[in-house]
C-alpha cells in the first residue's frame, strides 16, 4: 500500500500565505505525477496544480501567478506554496500521486485524506 500524509492547512486571512506538504510512503517503486486538487462545499473536486517527474507543471488559471507547486523526489514529497490567498480558495485540498508500486509493478493513483484551507478575515 501507498500512504499520503498531508499537512500545512489552516485558517489564514485574505492576502496571506500557506504551504501545503504531502509525503508519500509505502511500497513505492517509482513516482510519476504529483499534484493537488481541491473541493469547496457544494462543488466538484478540481485540479489546482500538477508536476510531472520530468518537471513539467500545470496550473488552473485561477491560481496561476499565486500558487507554486514543487517536489522533492528524494523525499517523495510534493509542496504547494499558496500566496495572495482569496476567500474563493477556501476548500479541502487533496494530494494526488501516480505511482508504480512494488507489488506487481502496477501503476496506481493514490489520494490523500485532505487538508482544510480556510481564507477568511
Amino acid at each position: 500500500q501507498v500512504q499520503l500524509v498531508e499537512s500545512g492547512g489552516g485558517l489564514v486571512q485574505p492576502g496571506g500565505s500557506l504551504r501545503l506538504s504531502c509525503v508519500a510512503s509505502g511500497n513505492i517503486y517509482s513516482i510519476y505525477d504529483m499534484g493537488w486538487y481541491r473541493q469547496a462545499p457544494g462543488k466538484q473536486r478540481e485540479l489546482v496544480a500538477t508536476k510531472t517527474s520530468g518537471g513539467s507543471t500545470n496550473y488552473d488559471d485561477s491560481v496561476k501567478g499565486r500558487f507554486t507547486i514543487s517536489r522533492n523526489n528524494d523525499k517523495n514529497t510534493v509542496y504547494l506554496q499558496m500566496n495572495s490567498l482569496k476567500a474563493e480558495d477556501t476548500a479541502v485540498y487533496y494530494c494526488n500521486v501516480w505511482v508504480v508500486v512494488t507489488d506487481g509493478y502496477k501503476y496506481v493513483e493514490v489520494w490523500g485524506q485532505g487538508t482544510q484551507v480556510t481564507v477568511s478575515s
